[in-house]
């Protein structure tokens, strides 16, 4: 008895891309037609002012396999992306960029690698193509923070671009946060993965909606504060060492004044510098705390991830 065709979901979060969606489907269509895989294209759209849903709607009326799910408002990228994973029927999905910076023909390997039993296939960047410097010293110095003290291990130098078996959607669906770090999810839930690395290309066209300077910046802090109390720890530790310090360093004040009899000035450079940097830390371990906060805040009232304006071939 033949095994039947799986279906392959490839879910595609887009915002102001209508420069990338014709040559991105050119690319993705010869992949699956290669393989004769069963499968659907789920654009997630952030209302976008440019002739994006245009194209996307033309593109369904040629191609049935096409979906669309636009939301009512710019929700961004993480919940696009979750929105497409809570909606696609196939056996598993591929989240992949429009802008072609993740070749779509790396998905016949993750395939390969899907049907040898693994349940999660990441693309592993090996090397980046017109990427600054900051965003690669960000991104490589983030992944290490969140592996050295995360209770989950991020696989390094990994984006969103990966296929995940329906049984891990499955459980991903069941997850009820409203910050969508999907690489610190996919970890979370386990299941046996592995990865295959790549060369990541530059974007074909269009400009690009990330922040260069802040963009990988505020993942890294979602992955450390969503996936690690650590911080926590560590202001805890710290706060102790000094107000043991301080505590000290009074004693030996006390035993030069009314032992040794030695008064001592304190200088203005001294005492400067000790309730500047005193103030610093307190300010640091402030806004760690004001960022678990923050994420307490935004759970607590439960508001939805993103709102869906309408559905076009689903």
């Amino acid at each position: 008895m033949t095994k039947p065709i799986p279906l392959i979901s490839i879910i595609v979060p887009v915002f102001q891309e209508e420069q990338n969606i014709k040559p991105f489907l050119n690319r993705i269509e010869a992949v699956v037609n290669k393989l004769q895989l069963k499968y659907e294209i789920i654009f997630c759209l952030d209302p976008s002012s440019d002739s994006t849903e245009h194209i996307i709607r033309s593109e369904i009326n040629r191609n049935i396999n096409i979906c669309m799910i636009k939301f009512s408002r710019r929700f961004g990228q993480p919940a696009a992306t979750m929105a497409g994973i809570n909606f696609c029927k196939g056996d598993a999905c591929v989240v992949i960029d429009v802008d072609l910076q993740d070749p779509p023909e790396l998905i016949e390997q993750m395939i390969e690698k899907w049907k040898e039993g693994y349940y999660v296939v990441c693309a592993k960047r090996r090397s980046r193509k017109g990427e600054t410097i900051i965003k690669k010293v960000v991104s490589y110095i983030g992944y290490r923070i969140i592996n050295s003290i995360s209770d989950v291990k991020v696989p390094k130098d990994t984006g969103d671009f990966r296929l995940i078996d329906r049984k891990v959607i499955n459980e991903l669906k069941l997850l009820n946060e409203t910050h969508g770090f999907l690489r610190g999810l996919v970890a979370f839930v386990g299941f046996k993965q592995t990865y295959i690395k790549y060369d990541r290309d530059e974007r074909v066209a269009g400009k690009t909606h990330y922040n260069k300077y802040l963009g990988s910046l505020k993942i890294s802090f979602n992955g450390i504060v969503g996936f690690s109390i650590r911080p926590l720890q560590v202001a805890s530790v710290v706060g102790g060492l000094i107000a043991l310090t301080s505590f000290l360093f009074g004693i030996f004040l006390l035993v030069q004044k009314f032992i040794l009899n030695i008064n001592v000035t304190p200088g203005l450079t001294s005492t400067t510098l000790l309730i500047t940097f005193l103030a610093g830390i307190e300010l640091l371990f402030l806004g760690i705390i004001g960022e678990y906060i923050g994420r307490i805040y935004e759970e607590v009232k439960r508001r939805p991830m993103y709102i869906i304006e309408k559905k076009e071939n689903l």
